[in-house]
């Protein structure tokens, strides 16, 4: 019997869907945040929405990891957009 391996899967084939996938979940939270924020607020998050997903095209190949990441980073700047918001009111 092959002994399991205990560590993470690797990202390295999987990683740009992954990251597809986080991207897809950014944009519902950017655009349902319409209510919280006001129309350029929304309208700034999707242009960064859409410069992250041109960077996840470009490194769907050569990069899988690093696109896995992007949604991270979209999704801290929402947070960080609520809690300027939150604070603001």
């Amino acid at each position: 019997m092959a002994r399991r391996s205990r560590r993470l899967p690797d990202l390295g084939r999987s990683g740009g869907f992954v990251g597809f996938c986080g991207l897809a979940c950014v944009l519902f939270l950017d655009l349902a945040s319409g209510g919280l924020f006001r129309w350029w607020a929304v309208a700034a998050l999707v242009v960064l929405w859409l410069v992250l997903f041109a960077l996840g095209c470009f490194w769907f190949t050569p990069r899988p990891r690093r696109v896995a990441l992007l949604p991270v980073v979209g999704f801290l700047v929402w947070v960080a957009a609520v809690v300027v918001v939150v604070r603001t009111q």
